[in-house]
């Protein structure tokens, strides 16, 4: 078998890393929460995987670690990780699941709460920035298919 690249018209063209979908969306990310630390973490002492639990728990309270684990698209130690940082500062409480013992239920405290309608407010209005040159029927698009996306990667992985 020759070592050498195709050169005909049927090779596929070589793709620079970069020009991926998947690196564009691990870029995507990058970008977007790279300046999460300099504009909220430090004024609240809070990670960016914290804030990422706050939002799940302040939009559906009383999940279960793995519940939170499985929305965020964290693994459990950094879900494990950010709820010990919550509960330190006293945003967060849990709750013995009356239908299984072994589990906790999540809860954000008042401190909690106060503090995610806070930063609520600033991502809604980070994110409209960070949307504000997308159309809003590519937008849908894009919504749409990170759906497929996300089922298809969550299938794979059970």
């Amino acid at each position: 078998m020759s070592t050498e690249k195709a050169t005909g018209s049927d090779a596929a063209p070589e793709r620079r890393a970069e020009d991926s979908v998947f690196f564009k969306l691990v870029r995507v990310v990058n970008l977007t929460a790279r300046p999460f630390q300099q504009r909220v973490g430090r004024q609240h002492q809070l990670t960016l995987n914290e804030w990422r639990t706050m939002a799940v728990l302040g939009k559906q309270p009383g999940l279960s670690a793995t519940q939170v684990a499985e929305l965020t698209g964290l693994d459990k130690m950094a879900v494990s990780r950010a709820l010990a940082g919550l509960q330190r500062h006293r945003r967060l409480h849990r709750h013995e699941d009356p239908a299984d013992l072994r589990r906790s239920r999540l809860y954000l405290s008042s401190i909690g709460k106060a503090l995610f309608a806070v930063l609520g407010v600033q991502a809604r209005e980070r994110e409209a920035e960070l949307f504000s040159g997308v159309e809003a029927e590519e937008l849908r698009q894009l919504n749409t298919t990170l759906d497929k996306l996300i089922a298809s990667i969550s299938e794979n992985a059970e």
